[in-house]
């Protein structure tokens, strides 16, 4: 018997005889989940060089799974190990659920995510992927053949970073689609494409003024093209009609069913507004929330921001609904060249971006929150952003020992100067970032900034051994939510066609434990759930999710292969919240 069976044996058998005692059985479990390879994540962080913990399942031969089945009951875990001493726990009315090998890990979260976009999107015209004007407009045209005239038709997903050297206008879209108002939003958000019919009903003409922070294109007369960058996108968001209250928990309802379907657990809604936060909590009031939901309030919503101070914090991590942290702006996008750096865009002489006051940002509300006792994460791009941002939550954090104790945030945190990288781990800042990013903007993003400081942009290595705390997510609607996608970018730095070979900036790559950690144990952290949620052990949540892939092993031996993964089961509080069907 290998050392680590033995240990493995030892762990089983102490947790037996601590859930059971000597003089009794145990209760019958709820449920129970057998023939799976369990990977508990109860063991240490690897180092920051990647290399797995002494205690980690891990030898020279790769990984191995550190139990083979659990048992449930009240919706918390009370038995991980061999699956004969979990069959123990069986009774009468006990359910089975035999995984067939599937890999089960700590439940999936998505620390970034825009669900009621998602819910939006699955009722809009998908532009994921579109090469170009003609093949965007070609998909609303025929989207449009089966919508009433004059209904307003949405679509988003063209790639703003892509086409920020040829954007379209109105033109076309209008020629081919003259009967309804038309509003396409970009991938990541910060860039909004519309026809004539939703200009003239926004109101918009020449002499529409231009938001602070934000870009309205016009052509050689002066005339507005139809494309709104960065702030300026809020003209023609405003301008669509607000969805009904039923419309929103609808949507919202769609978007986690969703996220169920893809093996989350949980999300974290990333600026939650007055009508979707209504609509959280009337799924919630109806118990009918899929997944948990960690809300994150608007910053661009000051008045729901000071409603919620004087309510404070609400939810504890077993809670399904939990608000606790606010959202701001602090900059623009990289792709749209609205992110603020430190010296000109490489590909835009004269041009540096935009952030703070200049792009919404209210200092006080965000300040006013932290001292709450709310989280906030901070929206930041480009080295000056980060660096300005990092700046503001040091002036914050040295006042106030409440705020101190609020596991801050930087989203995204794509273009980092090297100096300001130790500041995260210094002032105990999560830097919460997306796998996909990299590898979506890889085509381009080496223009913007050129060949010194990319070095610091989607940097997961170097923030790792500066001691820096990572989440990863996808940011959706921006990027695909696919886990397996998301563990591939972040294991390979390749795109999905596996290109380039070795990665793009290969090392800054994360091994297959740290992707792994940071769509569970690490997001665990950063909601405060991380005695609750994060491992598979007894009296933790039962929040699990089953793979049908090993992403461990063939996260090293063949990463690609990660791309035909499938979700087998989402867990939730020990009810099935998607059954791979």
């Amino acid at each position: 018997m290998t050392m680590f069976c033995r240990r493995a044996s030892c762990v089983v058998l102490a947790v037996a005889l601590a859930m059971t005692g000597c003089s009794s059985a145990p209760p019958p479990a709820d449920l129970l989940l057998v023939n799976a390879r369990v990977y508990t994540l109860s063991w240490p962080d690897p180092a920051t060089d990647g290399t797995p913990a002494a205690e980690a399942p891990y030898d020279a031969r790769g990984w191995r799974a550190d139990a083979a089945a659990v048992a449930i009951t009240g919706g918390r875990i009370t038995l991980v190990g061999a699956r004969e001493a979990v069959e123990a726990r069986k009774g009468s009315a006990t359910q089975v659920i035999d995984l067939g090998g599937a890999t089960l890990v700590p439940g999936l979260v998505d620390s970034h995510a825009h669900i009621l976009e998602l819910g939006a999107k699955l009722q809009a015209v998908d532009l994921v992927g579109v090469a170009d004007e003609a093949e965007a407009v070609g998909r609303v045209a025929a989207f449009a053949a089966k919508v009433p005239k004059g209904q307003w038709i949405t679509g988003r997903g063209w790639d703003e970073g892509a086409w920020a050297n040829h954007y379209p206008d109105w033109r076309l879209l209008t020629q081919k689609v003259p009967d309804h108002p038309v509003v396409l939003y970009s991938l990541h958000g910060f860039a909004v494409w519309a026809n004539r019919q939703a200009l003239d009903a926004a109101g918009v003409t020449r002499a529409t003024a231009t938001p602070v922070g934000g870009e309205v294109r016009k052509d050689s007369t002066g005339e507005p093209t139809g494309v709104f960058l960065n702030r300026a996108t809020t003209i023609m968001v405003n301008a669509v009609p607000a969805p009904s209250p039923a419309q929103v928990e609808s949507q919202l309802l769609a978007g986690l069913t969703e996220m169920a379907r893809s093996g989350y657990t949980a999300v974290h809604d990333a600026g939650v507004d007055r009508a979707m936060l209504d609509g959280y909590l009337a799924l919630d009031a109806k118990q009918q929330l899929p997944v948990r939901v960690y809300v994150m309030l608007s910053a661009r919503d000051p008045d729901l921001c000071r409603e919620w101070l004087a309510k404070g914090p609400k939810g504890a991590p077993s809670d399904m609904l939990v608000v606790r942290a606010v959202k701001a702006y602090y900059d623009g996008a990289l792709g749209s060249r609205g992110a603020r750096l430190l010296e000109d865009y490489s590909d835009s002489p004269g041009s540096k971006g935009v952030s703070g006051a200049g792009y919404g940002f209210d200092k006080e509300i965000v300040a006013t929150m932290m001292r709450a006792g709310f989280q906030v994460g901070v929206h930041a791009i480009g080295d000056a952003g980060n660096r300005e941002t990092l700046d503001f939550l040091e002036g914050v954090l040295k006042d106030s020992e409440r705020a101190r104790q609020g596991r801050h945030r930087i989203e995204h945190a794509q273009v980092v100067a090297p100096a300001d990288i130790p500041r995260f781990a210094q002032l105990g800042i999560i830097a919460s970032m997306e796998p996909p990013h990299a590898v979506e903007d890889m085509g381009w993003a080496e223009a913007r900034v050129g060949p010194e400081r990319i070095k610091g942009a989607y940097a997961w290595r170097k923030l790792r051994q500066a001691g820096v705390r990572l989440i990863f997510n996808s940011d959706l609607t921006g990027s695909d939510h696919n886990i397996f996608y998301g563990l591939h970018s972040a294991i390979t730095r390749q795109d999905k066609n596996q290109q380039p070979a070795g990665g793009w900036y290969p090392d800054q790559r994360m091994t297959p434990e740290e992707a792994l950690r940071g769509y569970s144990t690490w997001a665990a952290y950063a909601a405060f759930a991380e005695n609750d949620v994060g491992q598979i052990a007894p009296g933790r949540l039962a929040d699990l999710s089953a793979l049908s892939i090993d992403p461990l092993t063939l996260g090293a031996t063949d990463p690609g292969a990660l791309l035909g993964g499938q979700v087998r089961l989402t867990l939730v509080n020990g009810r099935v919240a998607f059954d791979g069907k």
